[in-house]
């Protein structure tokens, strides 16, 4: 604790009040500014209403409600792939998406520049990782070409979340299909943000619903709640829901969060322009 506090790298929670005391905030992921929007309070209110604050258990036993069930259709809808599935936290869904479809006879090539909790998924897959340059996608094909393992994945953002650029979607799957892997891209940064009506990166690109193509994503940036969530081809999903730890471990969405995301996906739709 000396030698961080001397090298300046201590880090300490600094509470806020609920008016920003007259500040202009520049550092939140409230992209869309919706964090205040009166539409999703009521979409929140009126889910705790009829569910009540908490989930009341992993989404296997009783913690898959109607609304849950709706958003991840919702979800999968708006981004043009088959299925989705929500996790408690984005910061879960890239857990849940990478490792469970990792393994030891997979290869993951991850993005240099990739969000923490991919560098965390990576580790927790008990796959071999290489990782390479950034956004450069004659490494990723030269570590596809020279893998050893029968499968592998390649992982992305979207939206790099701290250079802001990003990622050449179109060109790493094309690299991915060229050698039988799956393109897994993080979309939390894109979702809202990126794309016809803020769809994303993957379907400005044209990969939206192609079946080996994962996306996940989280719903505490442009949509202004909490959660995550992973999307992608029904077989997918289907694994998850089978084994992935992250998703079966863990308790399900506060019904809050949901009824926000959906009232946030309802805004989006009726105000494509934001």
């Amino acid at each position: 604790a000396r030698a961080r506090e001397d090298a300046g790298l201590r880090r300490r929670l600094l509470p806020r009040d609920g008016g920003h005391g007259g500040l202009i905030d520049l550092a939140s992921n409230d992209y869309l500014g919706l964090c205040r929007d009166p539409r999703l309070a009521a979409g929140a209110a009126r889910a705790v209403r009829e569910y009540g604050t908490g989930a009341t258990g992993s989404r296997l036993v009783t913690g898959t409600t109607e609304l849950h069930a709706e958003l991840d259709r919702r979800l999968a809808a708006f981004t043009g792939t088959a299925a989705g599935l929500v996790f408690s936290s984005g910061y879960l869904a890239n857990l849940g998406a990478v490792a469970t479809l990792g393994g030891p006879d997979v290869l993951v090539v991850s993005d240099r520049a990739n969000h923490a909790s991919i560098v965390d998924a990576c580790r927790l897959s008990r796959s071999r990782v290489e990782i390479t340059p950034h956004r450069d996608v004659a490494a990723v094909r030269r570590a596809l070409a020279g893998r050893r393992e029968p499968h592998a994945l390649v992982v992305t953002d979207a939206v790099f979340s701290v250079d802001g650029d990003l990622a050449p979607l179109a060109a790493l799957h094309a690299a991915a299909r060229a050698h039988g892997a799956l393109l897994v891209v993080d979309e939390a940064h894109a979702l809202g943000v990126v794309g016809d009506g803020g769809r994303g990166a993957a379907h400005a690109a044209g990969l939206a619903g192609e079946p080996d193509v994962v996306l996940t994503l989280t719903l505490s940036k442009a949509l202004a709640s909490q959660g995550g969530a992973v999307l992608g081809a029904p077989e997918v999903i289907a694994t998850l829901v089978e084994a992935g730890r992250a998703f079966i471990f863990d308790t399900g969405l506060a019904p809050a969060a949901v009824g926000a995301a959906l009232a946030a996906l309802d805004v989006l739709a009726a105000e494509p322009g934001l």
